[in-house]
């Protein structure tokens, strides 16, 4: 089949890392079946908008979205809806916007171009059903970060908290099998890529019925040609001191780790059903910092959750100030229907108005802390890794071990290099850098 005569598929994704990967397996799973990817939607034979339900506001801006392609698309083209919004809203969507024909939860992806097929003879379906074992090992994800590769080890969550939807539209915690991510992996060194992150909703529970995260750990780092071993996002629980020591022990690890507290006050993160406290949060942050010199570690944040008071507040303000974190992802609370949340009494709501205040507040925290840190790196020397190119300035982007953005001159043949480069300034939250050398090709596994 030419070029021209193969049918084109356009992907937008919304949300975490886990539908980038999703993204990354649909494509693959098209391009086998004969679909070449096109940039653009204007034009495609199929659209496929793959999407997070975590805020509402996520998926107000995905229905704006799908009301804005409606006036591009071709007339015979097939419009469809994947990945967490699918899964939560199902049937709901196809009864709400007229246009979409197909709507596919996580789950679901194994059907993708026998249901296309389908909508190219009128017919609007849905795929939404769970299947606990589906871990898509024999799809060939079709990598568009060539520095990087985003690999999957875990699908699901059983943690429930009482905030999240994430149970909802991915179903119950499962883990791929140690071997078949070993694979994986070694498969991503062949193709040329130095970078892997390990995925799960709660990355660091993993366990495959035989392996826990700290063997998972020190069968990826044996993989010949991992130069940095990166996993996301772990839950505070799950740091046994066998995870902690295989980190610290595998050389390929980044020192930075990203440590969900989503509030500073032992009293929310009980209503939050977060399953630690504010000292045990701090007592895992300390033994994650003794083990690994170093260490960064960034968070996530929720303000405004029902019920948190002034007090609640000051003493998420207090965590950040005493804990240093690196960087702060700070979001309001959403309420997601069907979550525990939304069945708390109606005046423990937290007005919106003190909520932006109190979101406010916290990220001129977090920022004031950041740019104090980082005015104490200048001068400093660090391998950074080449991701792309900036999106102004003329500058490339690129990432220390420890996850610190460094803006430096270059041409585009420098993505996916390791340079040695000199922090010479920085804006608060990224750096400015200058080469000093390029670094050797590839170490050895460990």
């Amino acid at each position: 089949m030419s070029e021209q005569a193969r049918p084109t598929v356009y992907i937008e994704t919304y949300g975490c890392q886990m539908n980038v990967s999703d993204t990354e397996l649909m494509l693959g799973k098209l391009s086998d079946s004969g679909y070449q990817s096109v940039d653009q939607p204007d034009g495609a034979d199929v659209i496929l908008i793959n999407t997070c339900a975590i805020r509402d506001h996520a998926e107000q801006r995905v229905i704006g979205r799908l009301g804005e392609i409606k006036s591009k698309m071709k007339r015979d083209a097939v419009l469809g809806v994947t990945g967490c919004m699918a899964q939560r809203l199902g049937a709901q969507l196809l009864d709400r916007v007229k246009h979409v024909s197909l709507v596919i939860g996580p789950d679901g992806y194994r059907e993708l171009p026998s249901l296309i097929e389908d909508a190219r003879h009128g017919e609007r379906s849905t795929a939404v059903e769970f299947d606990l074992e589906e871990h898509y090992e024999d799809f060939s994800p079709r990598r568009f970060d060539g520095v990087k590769a985003w690999i999957p080890v875990q699908r699901g969550c059983d943690y429930k908290c009482t905030y999240c939807i994430v149970p909802t539209t991915r179903g119950p915690e499962r883990s791929r099998r140690l071997a078949d991510v070993v694979r994986e992996a070694e498969s991503v060194v062949e193709s040329g890529i130095s970078e892997v992150v390990l995925l799960g909703q709660t990355v660091n529970s993993y366990f495959d019925g035989e392996h826990d995260f700290s063997a998972l750990l020190r069968a990826v780092r044996n993989v010949r040609g991992i130069r940095r071993l990166r996993f996301t996002s772990p839950h505070p629980n799950d740091f046994s001191d066998a995870v902690i020591e295989a980190i610290a022990q595998t050389r390929a690890c980044c020192e930075h780790v990203h440590l969900p507290m989503q509030s500073g006050s032992t009293r929310t993160l009980k209503r939050m059903l977060r399953r630690y406290t504010r000292e045990e949060y701090f007592d895992c942050a300390e033994r994650l910092r003794k083990a690994i010199p170093g260490l960064a570690l960034t968070t996530d944040i929720i303000v405004g959750f029902p019920g948190e008071t002034d007090e609640d507040f000051d003493e998420t303000l207090s965590a950040v100030r005493e804990l240093q974190f690196e960087d702060a992802y700070t979001f309001k609370f959403s309420p997601r229907a069907g979550t525990p949340a939304t069945r708390f009494p109606a005046t423990d709501t937290v007005s919106d108005a003190v909520a932006s205040e109190r979101l406010d507040r916290l990220i001129k925290v977090v920022r004031s802390a950041s740019r104090a840190r980082n005015l104490t790196l200048l001068g400093q020397r660090r391998e950074v890794l080449v991701e792309k190119a900036a999106k102004r300035g003329g500058l490339l982007q690129s990432r220390t071990r420890d996850f610190k953005t460094v803006m430096i001159p270059g041409d585009t043949s420098l993505i996916g290099k390791y340079l040695q480069v000199e922090l010479t300034g920085t804006t608060g939250s990224t750096f400015l850098g200058q080469v000093v050398a390029q670094r050797a090709a590839l170490p050895l596994a460990g």
